[in-house]
Order: structure tokens, then C-alpha cells, then sequence
């Protein structure tokens, strides 16, 4: 990865991806929504595919030459339905958000209904919030997470939908470190007659691993990234029964898509072949077992985790109690100053503002590619409570940073 050839043509970009590697080989990606995919990804994701328009589906394009295209996207898809266990997958999503976008096209009009969890709770943009084309376009309730254990209130959601009576209702979430009881909720849908949507875009991989209960056969549709705890090519997925294919593949194209990123659906399948192998399941059982030993250090420290732990690859930290005059925003940036990159996040209850809130987030996903066990990921939570226990400390820092050079170059990410 010495970009030689964009080199010779774009200085600038070649010393921006040089850049980009050298920092994800020195620092700690705990980002819960980021990976690191393997070198065959990476060139599969960066092959010819780039250079051919395959607008339709295999077998029905609207362009000639897509011969090998149709090869690639067809093994996307036998993988991924041997992966999940759906009848129908469309692989050709571009992210998480379109998928979505393209079970509300498919199944809802302008004005119906959605009921999803608060983005302060853990939901999603995507479900609702007003800033985002769902807001804007559909009537949107929200439910909650329960005050005291920080996990979903199943009896409020129960009552909120029978009193709102939504046209679809929206589970799967972006800061929730729980499993979902998904028959729960889709018995809450059937009974005010509403669609299902299940977004597992963080956890597609703890649930094609079998470590995390799967939506599949339960909620009408399933919707997830491709990228995050699958390791395959960016982008995203959607889900469903036989009888709602047509339905999804227009809604995916024409109706949000033109031509799907050929490049990205080859790394998408080589993504899922790797994720075939019975070597996947030992790693996501060691992405949870990471996670759990985090949350614990954490607390042990006197971090006040959301709901009091986690299921699944993220821990939620809530600072108000055990550093109250602490922001998420200044833990970021004090942790990734000694080379520890997680991100500030909203917690339930929250009092400050989004762009600056009062929790932070870490998942163990790209650690545990790098094959960091449950030793290392303790001493990493004992790195974290020390930079935000002397988060104005220089020397601390410092020093954590030293520490965490040596760490990544004990577990190097890839080979060179």
C-alpha cells in the first residue's frame, strides 16, 4: 500500500492515504461503526468493477457487458442468504441509510407513520429525525428506553404504538449496548398492523455469527451495513421475505439507486465469503467477550455505564455522574490525542447539546481484527479511565499515547 501509481499522478491525495494508513496502524479505532477489512477486500473494493455501470439486476441490466458483474453480484447474494437466512437479500444498497430509505419507499407513503426509538436512546438518524429525509417526509413517534436500566421500554413501546398506531415500526439501533428482543416488538407491530423494519447495521455480524438473537424470520424487513461488524465492502443490505422482493429491488433501483458500486458489492462479496468461514464465529464471540471485558474495566474504574453493561460490541459511557464538568466532546479529544479514537455520544436523559453531549462510545470490532484478547482490551479500558480521569493532564496523555504506539505495534493491522 504504497500508492505508486496515484503517486506519480496526485501527490497531494497519495501523502492523504499514506497519512490514512499510518494512522490506522497507530491508533486505536474504537469507533462501535468501524472495521478494518482484510487486504483482499481492499483490492476487491478497488478492482475494475469501479469501471462498469450495471444499472438493473442480474440477468435484467440496462447496459451490456455485465456478464462478470452478474457473476459478482450473484455469490454476493447466495453468500448473504446462507449468511442470514433471508429469502430475498439486495445487496445493492451504497449504505445503511439507503437500505432504509428503500423499505420506506417500497412500503410507506409521504405522511404514514413511523414509530422509532429517540436518537438520545440510542436510535438512528435514518429512523426519523427531523434533520433527516425520514423527518421530513413521515410522521414520526419515538419510544424510549427505560429511565433506570437503560434498556428498551417493551410495555411503553407497547402502549405509545396502540395509541399512535404506526404504519411501520422501526427496531435495531446505533448506541444501544443490549440484545433486541425482536419478537417482542414484532408482536407489538402485529398488533396495531404494522410493518417491522429491523435495522442491524451495527450488529450484522454479531448476528450472521449466530452471538446475537437474528431478526430474520421474525421482522418483515432486515436492513444493515456491510462494513462495520461484517468486515466486507462498504455499503449496505436489505432483507425480506419472498413476497415484498419486487417490492424492495424497485424501491433499490430505480426508485433511490442508479447503478449500484459494482467495486463495492465484489468486496461485499468477498466480505461474506470470509464471514463464511468457521473462523468468523470465533471472532465475534471474542468482539462480545472484548466489549463485556471494557464495559467491566470501565466500571470498575467508576465509569457509569448505560443499562450497566453490554451484549453486544459497544459499551456506552455516561460521564455526568463520575465527571460531571466532563463533555463527550473534550473525552474525545483528549483520548484521541493519546491515540485512542472513539467518538462523544448522546446518552438517555441527555442535558447538552448533540454536537457536544455528555457520554462517549467505544466498540471492539477493529480491535479484535487486530487480534487484541480480553488481557489486552482490559488494559485498554484502564488507558481510557486514565486519559479521562487527566484529561487536562498533558503528561498522561503523553504517556498513553507511548503506550498505545507500543500496543499497535504489537498487534499490527495489516501484514506490511
Amino acid at each position: 500500500m504504497d500508492y505508486d501509481s496515484v503517486r506519480a499522478v496526485d501527490p497531494a491525495v497519495a501523502d492523504a492515504l499514506g497519512g490514512e494508513r499510518d494512522r490506522q496502524e497507530e491508533t486505536l479505532a474504537m469507533i462501535a461503526s468501524e472495521n478494518h477489512v482484510s487486504e483482499a477486500v481492499l483490492e476487491a473494493q478497488g478492482s475494475v468493477l469501479t469501471n462498469k455501470y450495471a444499472e438493473g439486476y442480474p440477468g435484467a441490466r440496462y447496459y451490456a457487458g455485465c456478464a462478470h458483474a452478474d457473476e459478482v453480484e450473484e455469490l454476493a447474494i447466495e453468500r448473504a442468504t446462507e449468511l442470514w437466512g433471508a429469502e430475498h437479500v439486495n445487496v445493492q444498497p451504497h449504505s445503511g441509510t439507503q437500505a432504509n430509505q428503500a423499505v420506506y419507499f417500497a412500503m410507506l407513503e409521504p405522511g404514514d407513520k413511523i414509530l422509532s426509538l429517540e436518537l438520545n436512546h440510542g436510535g438512528h438518524l435514518s429512523h426519523g429525525h427531523p434533520a433527516n429525509f425520514t423527518g421530513q417526509t413521515y410522521t414520526v413517534e419515538q419510544y424510549e428506553v427505560d429511565a433506570e436500566t437503560g434498556r428498551i421500554d417493551y410495555d411503553g413501546l407497547a402502549e405509545l404504538a396502540e395509541s399512535f398506531d404506526p404504519d411501520i415500526i422501526v427496531s435495531g439501533y446505533s448506541a444501544y449496548p443490549r440484545a433486541v428482543d425482536w419478537e417482542r416488538i414484532q408482536a407489538v407491530a402485529d398488533d396495531v398492523d404494522a410493518y417491522h423494519l429491523a435495522d442491524i447495521a451495527h450488529i450484522t455480524g454479531l448476528v450472521a455469527a449466530g452471538v446475537h438473537p437474528s431478526p430474520v424470520g421474525v421482522a418483515d424487513f432486515v436492513t444493515g451495513s456491510t462494513h462495520k461488524t461484517i468486515r466486507a465492502g462498504r455499503g449496505g443490505i436489505v432483507m425480506c421475505d419472498a413476497e415484498y422482493a419486487d417490492d424492495i429491488d424497485k424501491a433499490v433501483f430505480p426508485g433511490g439507486q442508479g447503478g449500484p458500486l459494482m467495486h463495492n458489492v465484489a468486496g461485499k462479496a468477498v466480505g461474506f465469503k470470509e464471514a463464511l468461514d468457521p473462523s468468523f464465529e470465533e471472532y465475534a464471540q471474542a468482539v462480545v467477550d472484548n466489549a463485556e471485558t471494557l464495559g467491566e474495566t470501565l466500571a470498575d474504574h467508576g465509569l457509569s455505564l448505560v443499562s450497566g453493561g453490554t451484549d453486544t460490541h459497544l459499551v456506552l459511557v455516561d460521564l455526568r455522574e463520575s465527571h460531571p464538568d466532563l463533555t463527550g466532546g473534550e473525552a474525545e479529544d483528549a483520548l484521541a490525542a493519546a491515540n485512542i479514537v472513539l467518538n462523544a455520544n448522546t446518552v438517555p436523559g441527555e442535558t447538552r447539546s448533540p454536537f457536544n453531549p455528555s457520554g462517549i462510545r467505544a466498540g471492539t470490532a477493529g480491535l479484535t481484527t487486530r487480534g487484541f484478547d480480553e488481557a489486552a482490551m482490559e488494559e485498554v479500558g484502564d488507558l481510557i479511565y486514565r486519559v479521562v480521569d487527566a484529561h487536562d493532564d498533558d503528561s498522561t496523555i503523553e504517556a498513553v499515547g507511548d503506550r498505545v504506539l507500543e500496543l499497535c505495534a504489537e498487534y499490527p493491522l495489516y501484514a506490511e
